[in-house]
């Protein structure tokens, strides 16, 4: 199963500034306001120095997302003794990562994010998980799972065959104060959630514009058919099975939810169907028409999927022959 693909492509689109208009806004039109837009080089030059890293953790620490912090709270509490230097780097803070106002400064979400992904260990970090079980089985030799953490990139696969059920990035600061059960269980969240995002047309990454296609005739990991995600204003991407986006579609949780099966909980590996593509069919290659048929409890439901992903048919068959 290929799982994770996160590029950025050139024909990504960037924010352009614009004059807000006059006219109504009728709600077949989409509007776009960019207050400011700092270059990827811009960005890595404000933050990298010393002082203003101190100041976003100040922030943090004084609790700035609760409250606004004063000018004279955030220079006691950074390491600095000359105000009018801290107040030149407060400046290259303000408007983009810091916003200023009348209490104080608080964060604002690029600065907000930046210190979650500093403080959390994404960027600065290196950890590595041992080889740990896995409640489960392979789909496709049905022997036991195991885990590793490595490379920033939690992988589950099979102790006999090798075959990979799921490898995804997960941010170092998951394995803090978790057992391998949580940990696994935080997995499962944080990759179903990406997906389920990207299925609803929302990047994980940006919250842009994705757009979904259906794809076949892939070479990898022997999958015959998968999804494509992509942002149109970052270029994340990511792909899947088909099976992997109908976590979140209503009538997939209320068939599974009758039959005492929880989608939101249950790690979605223990399903051949979110982790292979082996319960999907092509039934139409123009337009492409998918077919997947999810057992439960020896019921199924069958899923009709277009080209886009969208879910455009169901149908439930019960008392299947065992």
């Amino acid at each position: 199963m290929s799982q994770f693909d996160r590029t950025v492509g050139s024909n990504a689109e960037s924010g352009t500034d614009s004059d807000r208009d006059t006219e109504p806004v009728t709600e077949a039109e989409s509007v776009t306001q960019t207050e400011s837009q700092l270059l990827p080089a811009d960005v890595f030059a404000t933050l990298g120095n010393e002082t203003r890293v101190d100041i976003l953790r100040s922030l943090l620490e004084l609790g700035a997302d609760d409250s606004p912090v004063s000018f004279t709270d955030l220079f006691e509490a950074v390491d600095i003794e000359d105000s009018a230097n801290f107040n030149y780097h407060l400046q290259q803070l303000t408007d983009h990562f810091v916003a200023q106002i009348d209490e104080g400064y608080e964060f604002r979400y690029p600065g907000r994010k930046v210190v979650s992904s500093i403080f959390s260990g994404t960027f600065t970090e290196r950890a590595e998980l041992g080889l740990f079980p896995v409640d489960g089985s392979c789909y496709s030799c049905e022997s036991s799972l195991q885990g590793r953490y490595v490379d920033d990139t939690l992988t589950i696969g099979c102790t006999n065959c090798g075959t990979i059920q799921v490898s995804y990035p997960f941010p170092t600061g998951g394995l803090d104060d978790r057992s391998t059960d949580e940990l696994l269980q935080a997995f499962h969240h944080y990759v179903r959630h990406h997906y389920c995002l990207a299925t609803d047309g929302v990047c994980p990454e940006c919250t842009g514009t994705v757009e979904t296609d259906l794809v076949h005739g892939l070479d990898a990991d022997d999958q015959d058919v998968a999804v494509e995600h992509t942002c149109q204003r970052c270029g994340y991407q990511l792909q899947s099975t088909v099976g992997l986006t109908l976590l979140d579609n209503a009538d997939v949780l209320v068939f599974h939810s009758k039959r005492g099966v929880d989608l939101n909980t249950e790690p979605f590996w223990h399903f051949d169907w979110c982790v292979s593509d082996t319960r999907t069919t092509i039934v139409s290659d123009d337009p492409l028409r998918v077919q997947l048929a999810l057992p439960c409890e020896n019921d199924e439901i069958q899923v009709l999927v277009d080209e886009t992903g969208s879910v455009i048919g169901t149908a439930i068959v019960e008392h299947l022959p065992r």
